[in-house]
């Protein structure tokens, strides 16, 4: 995924119930906005650097729709577990 100009590239990731994915962002902004991701109703904060990409393991058991943005609010996206 890339983090740039304001927005999460691809904004919308969708995956099946127990799956395990691998995120891996790549930040292109140099904005302060991008350089936290958030999945607050999974309690995850993570740092994005200019300098390296980062990666995110997840698995989610439960169905439903995940809602991740920058510190702010501003850049937003969405995980959909089906």
């Amino acid at each position: 995924m890339i983090v740039d100009g304001g927005v999460y590239a691809p904004a919308t990731i969708e995956v099946g119930r127990g799956q395990s994915v691998i995120l891996n962002f790549i930040c292109r902004d140099a904005s302060p906005c991008a350089e936290k991701l958030v999945f607050a109703d999974l309690g995850i904060s993570v740092d994005l650097s200019l300098a390296e990409p980062k990666t995110l393991a997840l698995r989610l058991d439960d169905v439903g729709e995940y809602d991740f943005s920058c510190q702010m609010g501003m850049y937003r996206g969405k995980l959909i577990v089906t």
